[in-house]
């Protein structure tokens, strides 16, 4: 899928235009692989794209990891580097007397002093301003690529409610590991995170899985994804959270949960295209605040999704962004009751002109296991 490739460069190449700069550096994150197909190792070996604003890319490489690069001919040329030669040096013959360069946001450090060293009239920005945009608003390919890794989840997820993935008598760190199985076995190349938070550990919205043993009676949190690759070697991820209750819940938390419930289902329907992002979480939060709340839903209602976990656009305050048709985020209220417990739910949503398209669908009442 050269062709592909190719025009995500030509969309990069327009959008340097606009903003008036002369050549882009992408180096180490997801940037490259979105623009080339290949993930560079985050080495002390420098690997760079080197995209001018009007002339062909070049991919700067270490000689040892050239073997990995699929070469894309006339998408970009493949510039090897043997361990005696500075890669600074051939990056800076590349970009030349460019007067702007936009560098990709996870670029190593000593590599931009470096580059700033050698090219002293450059002036140097920040590469998301040209990448951020292309990446947030994905094209049908990416989204079936999304569906897929949400589907591939919510088949773990359903399982998770049935009582089929075993809970009662392991550690948080065990269930995590199996969690971990399952997105590996279910078509992902790569497992991001596999929270499992039990009773008042998931009031921590971040919690790490440990030796704590679950046992009845308790709520468990877990919040997991990871990366399914396309035939191109790119990535897109997958995050779903789901809770259940072992035993019979207590009254106050299924009153806390039909609370998150409806909130949930009310930011996922206000993800309208032309909504602002703002607006998305106001929604969520107004419900979770009017029945009192308020002060334990202390995160953004969402973050985007695609080759990373998160990147743009942010479902929060402050963010006026309107949503435009193939945006695709995360809507996850939570409520956390410190010392007690922590409920969240999360699905990952598309814009679409016909209104909010979920990746996931697996139910999201409160799954009650007998234990």
């Amino acid at each position: 899928m050269s062709q592909m490739f190719a025009t995500r460069l030509d969309r990069t190449r327009s959008l340097m235009a606009d903003q008036g700069v002369d050549v882009l550096l992408v180096s180490v994150g997801a940037d490259l692989p979105y623009l080339t197909g290949y993930e560079a190792m985050p080495l002390e070996r420098l690997t760079m794209l080197v995209v001018p604003v009007d002339g062909d890319a070049t991919l700067v490489v270490p000689a040892l990891e050239a073997p990995r690069v699929v070469e894309r001919p006339g998408v970009f040329a493949l510039r090897p580097w043997g361990e005696t030669d500075d890669p600074i040096a051939i990056v800076a013959d590349l970009v030349g007397a460019a007067d702007t360069a936009a560098i990709g946001d996870q670029t190593w450090a000593r590599f931009v002093v470096d580059l700033q060293d050698q090219l002293p009239r450059t002036r140097f920005g920040r590469g998301s301003a040209i990448t951020s945009p292309l990446r947030s608003v994905k094209d049908a390919h990416e989204i079936e690529m999304l569906r897929r890794a949400g589907a591939a989840v919510d088949r773990i997820a359903g399982r998770l409610r049935s009582g089929e993935i075993e809970l009662v008598g392991r550690t948080e760190a065990q269930v995590s590991s199996e969690l971990g199985r399952q997105i590996r076995a279910e078509g992902h190349q790569r497992v991001n995170f596999a929270i499992v938070a039990a009773g008042a550990n998931a009031a921590s919205p971040h919690h790490e899985p440990g030796s704590t043993v679950i046992e009845s009676g308790q709520g468990v949190l877990c919040d997991f994804g990871g990366t399914m690759f396309d035939d191109d070697r790119v990535g897109y991820c997958s995050d779903i959270t789901r809770c259940v209750w072992l035993g019979d819940p207590p009254s106050e938390f299924v009153e806390l949960y039909d609370v998150l419930f409806e909130a949930q289902a009310a930011s996922v329907a206000a993800a309208t295209v032309g909504t602002p992002c703002e607006e998305v979480d106001r929604v969520g939060r107004a419900i979770i605040a009017d029945a009192g709340f308020g002060d334990y839903f202390i995160h953004r209602t969402g973050h985007g999704i695609g080759v990373e976990a998160h990147e743009d656009p942010y479902i929060v305050e402050g963010n006026e962004t309107a949503l435009v048709a193939g945006h695709a985020f995360s809507v996850e209220p939570g409520i956390y009751v410190p010392g007690r417990w922590g409920a969240r739910l999360e699905d990952i949503v598309v814009a679409a002109v016909d209104g909010p398209d979920p990746m996931n669908r697996v139910d999201h009442a409160l799954a009650v296991i007998d234990a």
